[in-house]
């Protein structure tokens, strides 16, 4: 691990603790709240002849989740670069 800047641990540990707790609530949202929650209001709308309540619950947040890895993937290697935390060929 090379270090260009000096280690606060928590700094690093308070941030990631934020980074994951918002993407969290963003999941909960999509996945609980379009599947189930407003389901009805979302049914109102259609995804490829299915409602878009449905079409959420079996399809929208499983994309949902592959856009919210790509998210955390994103911000965690930029907390790492800026509390010095860098892997090796970087």
């Amino acid at each position: 691990m090379k270090t260009t800047k000096s280690l606060n641990p928590a700094g690093y540990w308070n941030e990631s603790l934020k980074i994951v707790c918002g993407l969290l609530a963003v999941w909960f949202l999509v996945s609980f709240g379009c599947g189930i929650l407003f389901k009805e209001e979302l049914d109102q709308f259609f995804v490829g002849g299915a409602p878009l309540g449905f079409w959420m619950a079996q399809q929208g947040s499983i994309f949902c989740f592959v856009i919210i890895l790509i998210t955390y993937s994103f911000l965690m290697n930029k907390l790492d670069q800026k509390y010095g935390y860098l892997e090796e060929g970087e």
